[in-house]
C-alpha cells in the first residue's frame, strides 16, 4: 500500500497514535495543534513536522484527519477546507450524528469527509501517552454520509488499515447508539463508583482494602473530564437511555437488599448476577469473535526490579503465549501475585516452567 501524505489536526493522544502508527512504516506526516508546545512535543516523539499556520499549508497533504472533540470537528473541517490542506478529510470523534449535522449545517465540502471512528484509547491523554500499536487489531469505524465520493471513503479506509486497525462501516445513528452502550455509558458507570470514593464514606483505612476488583471498575475514571463531558453531551439522548436502564436495574436491587427480601424470597440480585455473567460472555475476545476459554495460573513473584520480564522470558521460551495478566500486591509485602491467563492445552507446559524457574504456583 502507498502511504498517503497525511496531515493531523489536533495533536493528542489518538492524533499522535495515528502519525506514530504510520510514520512507523514510513509515512509523510505533519501536525498541527491550537498549542504550540503539544504540536512541538509529538513532532520531538518522531510523530511528524509541525505545520504552523493552516493557512500556510494549501496542498500539503492527502489526507487531514481532525483528531478534537465532537463540538469542535464541524468548525476545524470548515476552516482546514477553507485553507484547502488536503484533497480527503476525516475525523476521529467518538460521537459521528452531531459533527455531521454541524458541518452540513455550516457548508462543509461532505463529498470529502468521511467520518471515522478509532475504538481505541487510553485512561492517559496527551501526546506523550501515545502509543504507534495503539490501533492494532482494533474496531475503526466509518461512517460514511450520502454525499461522499466513493473514492474519499477508499482513501481513509486505506488510512485506517495503515494503522493497522479493522474498519467497519457503520451510520452514523447507529453507531452512535452502539458506542453510547459499548462506550459512554460503561464511561459515567466507572466514575460513578469512583465518586463514591471521594467523599466521607470512603476514610483513608478503607481504601487500603482495596483490591483489584475495585481497579477494574474505576479505571477508565481517570480519563480526561473536559473531553469526557463533551463526548457524552454530543451523545446526550443514547448515553441517557443506556444510564436509565442502568439506573433501574441498580434501584431494583437497592430495593431488595434494603427489605431484606434479596435472599429466599426474592430473586431480583441473582437475577442481576446472572444476567451480568451472561453479558461479560459475549464480549468479543481481543482478536474478535467468541471469547475462548483460558485457565488462570497464579504465580508468586518477588516485587523487586527485573522479575516480571523473567517471568515473560521463561513463558516464552516454553511456547507459552500469556493471553492476559492480572497482579495482585498487598501494600508493604515483599512478594505479589500474577494471574496469569493461558489457553488449557499450554497450562501444563507453563506449570513446569514456573517450577524449573522457582516460582511458586497455585492453578
Amino acid at each position: 500500500m502507498t502511504l498517503p501524505r497525511v496531515l493531523i489536526i489536533g495533536a493528542g493522544l489518538i492524533g499522535t497514535s495515528v502519525a506514530l502508527a504510520l510514520r512507523e512504516h514510513g509515512g509523510e506526516v505533519w501536525l498541527s495543534d491550537p498549542d504550540p508546545a503539544t504540536a512541538q512535543l509529538a513532532a520531538d516523539m518522531g510523530a511528524g513536522v509541525v505545520v504552523p499556520d493552516l493557512r500556510d499549508a494549501k496542498g500539503i497533504a492527502d489526507i487531514a484527519l481532525l483528531a478534537m472533540p465532537p463540538a469542535f470537528v464541524a468548525t476545524g473541517l470548515a476552516h482546514a477546507q477553507e485553507c484547502a490542506v488536503a484533497d480527503v478529510y476525516t475525523d476521529v470523534a467518538s460521537v459521528k450524528s452531531l459533527p455531521a449535522q454541524q458541518a452540513r449545517a455550516a457548508g462543509c465540502d461532505l463529498e470529502a469527509f468521511v467520518p471515522g471512528h478509532p475504538l481505541a484509547g487510553r485512561e492517559k491523554h496527551g501526546p506523550a501517552a501515545a502509543r504507534a500499536d495503539l490501533f492494532l487489531g482494533r474496531t475503526w469505524a466509518l461512517c460514511p454520509l450520502p454525499e461522499n465520493a466513493p473514492a474519499a471513503v477508499d482513501a481513509v479506509t486505506d488510512l485506517v488499515v495503515a494503522c493497522g486497525a479493522d474498519p467497519v462501516r457503520v451510520d452514523a445513528a447507529t453507531h452512535d447508539q452502539w458506542v453510547a452502550l459499548v462506550s459512554h455509558a460503561p464511561h459515567l458507570v466507572s466514575v460513578a463508583m469512583a465518586a463514591r470514593l471521594a467523599g466521607p464514606s470512603a476514610p483513608a483505612e478503607a481504601l487500603r482494602l482495596a483490591g483489584q476488583g475495585l481497579r477494574d471498575v474505576t479505571r477508565i475514571a481517570a480519563g480526561d473530564p473536559e473531553l469526557w463531558a463533551q463526548i457524552v453531551a454530543a451523545n446526550a439522548a443514547p448515553v441517557a437511555q443506556i444510564l436509565q436502564a442502568v439506573a433501574d436495574d441498580l434501584a431494583a436491587t437497592a430495593r431488595a437488599l434494603a427489605s431484606g427480601a434479596a435472599g429466599d424470597t426474592d430473586d431480583t440480585v441473582a437475577r442481576l448476577l446472572d444476567q451480568g455473567r451472561a453479558g461479560v460472555a459475549r464480549i468479543p475476545g481481543k482478536h474478535g469473535g467468541k471469547p475462548p476459554e483460558f485457565t488462570v495460573v497464579q504465580v508468586v513473584i518477588a516485587d523487586q526490579p527485573g522479575e516480571l520480564a523473567r517471568l515473560f522470558a521463561a513463558a516464552g521460551a516454553a511456547s507459552v503465549n500469556i493471553e492476559d495478566i492480572r497482579i495482585e500486591h498487598s501494600p508493604g509485602l515483599p512478594v505479589g501475585v500474577a494471574e496469569l491467563s493461558v489457553r488449557p492445552g499450554e497450562v501444563a507446559r507453563l506449570l513446569d516452567a514456573m517450577d524449573a524457574g522457582g516460582w511458586p504456583v497455585r492453578r
